[in-house]
């Protein structure tokens, strides 16, 4: 049994009973939500050796919050189908139910750091990192008497038409800024910096694919497992792990051109914004790939909103910051999000040598 089966079979057995009997007038949602390989249906025998068990995720209004959670500390059964009710997480060591009981809006706060039922601001869009929105988009919601999480996760389903835009460039101009480098370090001799390189830019191809199909992209742990469902992945993966396997910077070179190609020709295949032919073309007179520029421009180009318009080149935060500690602290992530739109200073990557 999965956790999502797990945690259904829970709510409806147990969970569910509970509160029809003693509080049915509460509105309430229950879900596999928040973190866990088993919100986004990828855990296995190897998950359950920590934090797995019976969760759910219980949301209702928040005044009846603590009435909820203190009635069913007091109402569980110890144990349902062999799983303690009751255990220690790696963040709690305390030993005690693991339902999240929790206002709606509060719960989408404690992910994303924002009041996303006030409407989001185009930093607010900037702040997201696919794994935040995953945590309350991505687990099945068992009922949802009210609707309030059901329209919550629908606000959160993509970013506005011209902020995609704008994280698509921003993605195409970090891999331009690196893509010669490739072949630079290489030929110098540098295998290992090639190779790190190379796999940055790989970083940044598989987020642009997530990208291109409005799919937010999880955390690294999973990102591979999922982009391998992508549409455009069969057209993509290959030349990605050839990248990161090849053994001299020239085959290196030539799978990062063709991963590039690849997903410039899906952009234009579901009408985004993309240059007539190829997407790369040599690096001056040096036997590296370049980036056309027109890549990323063509993109900004079709912007219209003016505030966007008018920021960086950098993206949201996901793509300018990769500490986990960062990426993981919500409030942090929106106040970052608030200076690069205030601080809009752009510098480029890079240089002759």
């Amino acid at each position: 049994m999965s956790g999502t089966e797990l945690a259904r079979a829970y709510w409806a057995d147990v969970v569910r009973p509970i509160l029809e009997r003693t509080l049915p007038e509460v509105p309430r949602a229950a879900g596999q939500l928040g973190t866990g390989s088993d919100v986004l249906g990828l855990d296995d025998d190897t998950s359950r050796d920590h934090d797995w068990g019976l969760r759910l995720t219980l949301l209702v209004p928040a005044d009846r919050v603590g009435e909820v959670d203190e009635l069913l500390a007091a109402s569980l059964p110890a144990a349902y189908q062999g799983w303690p009710t009751a255990f220690p997480l790696t963040w709690d060591p305390a030993a005690r139910h693991r339902i999240e009981v929790a206002a709606p809006d509060g719960f989408v706060r404690s992910r994303t750091g924002l009041d996303v039922g006030a409407g989001l601001s185009v930093p607010d869009w900037l702040s997201l990192t696919g794994q935040s929105v995953l945590e309350v988009t991505a687990g099945p919601v068992f009922e949802d008497t009210a609707g309030a999480i059901t329209a919550l996760r629908e606000r959160l389903a993509w970013y506005p038409h011209d902020v995609w835009l704008h994280v698509l460039a921003a993605d195409w101009t970090r891999i331009g800024q690196e893509l010669p480098f490739v072949g630079r370090t290489g030929q110098r001799g540098d295998d290992l910096g090639s190779r790190l390189i190379a796999a940055r830019l790989v970083t940044a191809l598989v987020r642009l694919g997530f990208l291109l199909e409005r799919r937010w992209p999880p955390y690294p742990k999973w990102a591979g497992t999922l982009f391998g469902r992508l549409p455009v992945a069969p057209s993509v993966a290959g030349h990605l792990t050839d990248a990161l396997a090849a053994p001299t910077w020239p085959e290196r070179d030539a799978a990062l051109r063709a991963a590039c190609e690849a997903l410039h020709e899906r952009q234009h295949a579901i009408g985004l914004p993309a240059l007539a032919g190829a997407a790369c073309e040599d690096f001056y007179d040096r036997p590296f790939t370049g980036l056309r520029d027109g890549v990323a421009g063509t993109l900004r180009g079709a912007i219209a909103d003016s505030e966007v318009r008018a920021l960086s080149h950098r993206g949201g935060t996901e793509q300018w910051v990769d500490d986990v500690g960062t990426l993981t602290d919500e409030d942090l992530r929106v106040r970052l999000a608030q200076v690069l739109v205030e601080r809009p200073g752009y510098g480029a990557v890079g240089g002759q040598g």
